[in-house]
């Protein structure tokens, strides 16, 4: 398309005398990835917020404005390359802990624990004769049948995670309950964000160009110029998510 957003970064390109292999260098966008925009072949890239966030990076490699290239990108292409593959995944439905079934499980068990105490009232005669259960054995059977408070949480209880980015990087992150501790942003190198506390956490980064330290342990993440997704259970442990898995902030 002429005018497109990739014709405009290869013009830019070309007059700044600058080869895709230098471009790939400096923002740890892959080659392929980058003549991809350039060509406009839309359908080679991941898609989404990885797709805005590859665009913005380059333009301002360029000295252009990324943020106006995205808002092209998302009004003249978006809408017609989502309407062939769907709409893009919604952030933590599908890693987000304790979801619709969550809920379903626990107001069964309430359901439960209910009908255990109407049935022990029922049975209970409301006599006092002697052919009843003596008084001192209908209560301790009461207290059987009535649920337990659960002792508060320890403050403690969940994971710490922080990140601190060493190059450039797109990243998302959520907690336990789907809200977005870091929305989508790209973090300069240096950049720190956190330390946040939840139950669990779903991130996103659009390479590997991030340190990230759950409960003060540096984690295993490739030096990679890839979008890579993790689940972090309660125990802190790491679990690589497929891309269909990772949360997008979008």
């Amino acid at each position: 398309m002429d005018g497109g957003v990739g014709t405009i970064l290869r013009e830019a390109r070309n007059r700044r005398k600058v080869e895709l292999s230098e471009v790939e260098a400096a923002t740890r966008i892959r080659f392929r990835y980058l003549r991809a925009i350039e060509d406009e072949e839309w359908d080679v890239l991941p898609g989404g917020v990885y797709t805005r966030g590859f665009i913005r990076t380059y333009a301002s490699f360029l000295g252009l404005d990324g943020d106006r290239l995205v808002s092209d990108y998302r009004e003249s292409v978006e809408p017609w390359h989502r309407s062939g593959g769907g709409p893009e995944p919604q952030p933590g439905i599908e890693s987000a802990p304790g979801g619709p079934r969550g809920a379903a499980l626990a107001v069964l068990a309430v359901i439960a624990v209910i009908a255990v105490a109407v049935i022990v009232i029922v049975a209970i005669p409301s006599g006092g004769g002697g052919g009843g259960v003596p008084v001192h054995h209908r209560h301790e059977v009461a207290r059987k049948a009535t649920p337990q408070a659960k002792p508060a949480p320890s403050a403690r209880a969940g994971v710490t995670v922080k990140l601190t980015a060493s190059a450039e990087v797109w990243a998302c992150l959520l907690n336990a309950e789907g809200k977005a501790l870091v929305n989508g942003l790209i973090l300069e190198a240096g950049a720190e964000e956190g330390p946040f506390h939840s139950g669990s956490f779903t991130v996103s980064f659009g390479n590997g160009e991030v340190q990230m330290l759950i409960d003060g342990r540096e984690a295993d993440i490739p030096a990679t110029s890839s979008p890579v997704g993790y689940a972090i259970d309660s125990t802190g442990k790491l679990t690589e998510l497929e891309e269909a898995e990772r949360p997008t902030c979008a």
